[in-house]
């Protein structure tokens, strides 16, 4: 909706002081009434617009089905930075606004709750199908591939040399997420199918191993 989009590029530039409804219905080509029929108040509105659904398009989704977690994962957090760091000016003056007005929380958790539901969910299908072993240590991965897509998405104009090159950022993240959580080669048979022997497990050097140990030729 463009009076959301609207309001959303003056509170990134003014905060909530500075984003009077006469500056957001000019932007949007609309009659200040208008919002005030839609929203009924400046705080409604705003509150909407800081959301981070307000004005999200589709984006990459973490399938309830994994067959190629490498992928699957890189392009999911691809997704993620895209959109983090078209909003970066929004949530940076949500954030610093939190102590004034503590109800912004609720809008600031919307999309980390979001995007932790989904590895969750994911981490589950993965476990599921056998690609991983259950672990009380997934938790603190969703944690640091969460804190890594935040920080790049945040802090890479003003600290460019803390991070891997653009292009190469999201496969990067996705890799070391996945070997965190000890991804294996391949599922030989996940518990969907009914069992089986579980697939080897990757080894520090990235390859499969045998019964004994040692890497296959």
């Amino acid at each position: 909706m463009k009076i959301l989009a609207a309001a959303q590029r003056v509170y990134a530039e003014h905060g909530f002081r500075g984003a009077t409804t006469r500056r957001i219905a000019e932007i949007a080509g609309v009659n200040e009434v208008t919002l005030f029929r839609i929203f009924g108040s400046k705080d409604a509105l705003l509150d909407e617009a800081v959301r981070p659904n307000a004005t999200r398009r589709e984006v990459s989704v973490l399938t309830d089905h994994p067959v190629d977690p490498g992928a699957e994962v890189t392009s999911w957090v691809a997704a993620q930075l895209e959109f983090l760091r078209e909003r970066r000016s929004l949530i940076r003056k949500t954030m610093s606004e939190v102590e004034e007005r503590p109800h912004l929380i609720a809008c600031v958790r919307e999309g980390p709750q979001c995007a932790h539901i989904a590895l969750t969910q994911y981490l589950a299908a993965l476990v599921e199908d056998g690609w991983i072993a259950p672990s009380p240590d997934h938790k603190a991965a969703i944690a640091m591939l969460m804190g890594a897509v935040f920080g790049d998405a945040m802090g890479r104009e003003m600290i460019p040399e803390n991070f891997p090159p653009v292009s190469a950022a999201p496969a990067a993240y996705a890799r070391l997420f996945l070997r965190a959580i000890g991804l294996r080669a391949r599922p030989a048979h996940g518990t969907r199918a009914g069992g089986g022997r579980k697939p080897a497990a990757l080894p520090r050097g990235g390859r499969p191993t045998n019964s004994s140990g040692h890497t296959p030729r």
